[in-house]
């Protein structure tokens, strides 16, 4: 299971969407969970982090975009 971060800069869901993609074709990821957080100016809150540790995540990957 891949955690996927969105920063919430613009163009980072569109990244993520590819990236996601990529993930499960080329590499065959079982599972992607996405989270976003409400404003790139600031850590993600304890309940985004909540979210990815509850859901089981391997690995968790921060999307920036612009």
């Amino acid at each position: 299971t891949i955690g996927l971060l969105d920063i919430s800069k613009p163009g980072g869901s569109v990244f993520l969407d590819h990236f996601e993609r990529v993930l499960k074709e080329r590499h065959g990821v079982a599972r992607v969970v996405r989270a976003t957080k409400p404003t790139f100016t600031k850590p993600a809150p304890p309940a985004v982090i909540e979210q990815l540790i509850a859901a089981g995540c391997d690995a968790v990957i921060e999307a920036l975009a612009d």
